[in-house]
Formats: C-alpha cells, sequence, structure tokens
C-alpha cells in the first residue's frame, strides 16, 4: 500500500467514525482555522439588567463574563480578552467614560469595541463617550433588535 491511500477497511472506519462526529466538531474547523463563540464582557451595577442581558447575549450564541463593578472589570481584563464590552455609564465606583480610558491604556485592547448603555439619554454623554472613542452608545432598556444588529456590526461572524 502506497503512503497516502486508505485500504477499504480503513475507509470504512474512517467513514463510521465521521458520522459520530456532533454538529458542533464540525463546526470546530471553518476554512481550516479554529471558530469559536465570540466573548462579550458586560459591566453594570445593576444585578437584574446584568442577569437579563448577558441571558439574551447567551441565548444567541455569545460568550459572556458579567461584572458588576467596573472595578471587577479591570481585574477580569487582566485575564480575559473580550471581543466587545458592554458597559454602563453610571456606576458608582467609577463611570464608563474613565472605565474607557483604562481600557485604552491597556496592552492589546485599545481596538476593542466598548459599547455604552445608559439609563439617561444625554446628547453631551453621548459626545463625550464617542469622543473618548466608544463604538456606540444605546439607551436602556434597550430593544433586543437595536443589539442584534449593533453586535451583528462590530462582532462580524
Amino acid at each position: 500500500m502506497h503512503a497516502g491511500v486508505i485500504s477499504g477497511r480503513a475507509a470504512t472506519d474512517l467513514l463510521s467514525a465521521r458520522a459520530v462526529c456532533t454538529l458542533d466538531q464540525i463546526r470546530l474547523t471553518v476554512r481550516g482555522m479554529p471558530s469559536r463563540k465570540k466573548q462579550i464582557l458586560v459591566v453594570d451595577d445593576e444585578p437584574a439588567w446584568l442577569k437579563s442581558v448577558s441571558h439574551v447575549l447567551r441565548r444567541e450564541g455569545y460568550q459572556v463574563k458579567a461584572v458588576q463593578s467596573a472595578t471587577e472589570a479591570l481585574a477580569v481584563l487582566a485575564k480575559y480578552r473580550p471581543d466587545l464590552i458592554l458597559s454602563d455609564l453610571r456606576m458608582p465606583d467609577m463611570n464608563g467614560f474613565d472605565l474607557l480610558d483604562k481600557i485604552k491604556h491597556l496592552p492589546k485592547m485599545s481596538s476593542t469595541p466598548v459599547v455604552f448603555f445608559s439609563a439617561i439619554d444625554d446628547y453631551h454623554a453621548k459626545k463625550v463617550a464617542r469622543d473618548l472613542g466608544a463604538t456606540a452608545c444605546l439607551l436602556k432598556p434597550s430593544d433586543e433588535h437595536d443589539l442584534y444588529n449593533l453586535l451583528k456590526q462590530y462582532l462580524p461572524q
């Protein structure tokens, strides 16, 4: 038998083994590159909203880390590299603007999209956020459709 040639029995065994692969295993390789779920860090001091948006994101197939403060977010970012960060603007320990400034100075994080959510529709706050490098600002609570469109725009599959 020549190298690279598979005998009839080996070919049958190989096909049988492939038949038991799950769809998730098959999805692991696309165009020769391993695929993975997009990772999102969600930062908000309101536990109910944090739980709600995290649930929606997980349901859509994203891997989510949820934290309740900007300080906790910075600690997580020391070890975790999300593909996108969703953050509240107004939090008691550190506001979203200060968090964004610190994120932009972290190695390998300066290009990570940061999206702010705020319960207050404040034109000035949105302008400051954009000037500091925020990717987008959404009003909280936000329509799921708006969130999905934003994620599709900034987290292409």
